[in-house]
C-alpha cells in the first residue's frame, strides 16, 4: 500500500511557479479581453487569486503585462498562422496563443519547445476539446519565424541518427 496516494505514475504533480504563472496570465488575458478591462485593474485583480502566491510574480507581470501592451503586434504574428479570422478564436485558445506567442518572441532563455509545450498544457487544462491541438499547430508554424536557428537545429538533431 502507498503511504502517500499522491505519489506514483499517474499522480499529479504540483505546479510549478512558471506554470502557476502562465495560468494567471491567461485568465488575466481572458478577463481583459471578454471585460474590457484596463490592464492595471486586470493585473490587481490576479494578485487576489488564489495561487498567486505560488506562482513567479516576475514571469506573471512579464507575460501579461507583455501580453497587453503587444497585442496587436502579437495578433499581426498571429494571422498567417490561422486558418481562421482571429475573431472566431475562443478568447482561451486567443489567450494561449498569444502568451505562446510572447514567450516565443520574448522570452529567449525558455526554449522554444518548452514555450510551445506550456501553452499546449494551458489549452487542455482551459480550452476547448481538441483546441490543445490547435495551439500545437500555430505555434509550432510560428517558431519556425520566430526561432529559425533553434527550430533548424532541434529538426536536425532529430534527422540525425544517433549511434550506438
Amino acid at each position: 500500500m502507498n503511504p502517500n496516494p499522491k505519489s506514483g505514475p499517474g499522480a499529479a504533480r504540483p505546479k510549478s511557479p512558471r506554470r502557476r504563472s502562465r495560468e494567471l496570465a491567461l485568465q488575466g488575458l481572458y478577463e481583459w479581453r471578454v471585460n474590457r478591462s484596463d490592464a492595471g485593474v486586470v493585473c490587481a485583480h490576479m494578485r487576489e487569486q488564489e495561487g498567486f502566491d505560488q506562482c513567479d510574480r516576475a514571469m506573471l507581470d512579464k507575460l501579461l503585462q507583455g501580453c497587453i501592451a503587444h497585442a496587436g503586434a502579437l495578433d499581426a504574428l498571429l494571422v498567417p498562422h490561422l486558418d481562421r479570422p482571429i475573431a472566431e478564436l475562443s478568447p482561451i485558445e486567443h489567450g494561449v496563443l498569444m502568451i505562446g506567442l510572447y514567450e516565443l518572441q520574448h522570452c529567449v532563455d525558455v526554449p522554444y519547445r518548452v514555450a510551445i509545450n506550456e501553452a499546449v498544457e494551458l489549452a487542455k487544462s482551459f480550452g476547448g476539446t481538441d483546441g490543445h491541438k490547435y495551439v500545437n499547430g500555430v505555434l509550432d508554424k510560428a517558431a519556425v519565424g520566430l526561432r529559425p536557428t533553434e527550430v533548424a537545429a532541434q529538426r536536425q538533431a532529430r534527422a540525425t541518427p544517433r549511434s550506438a
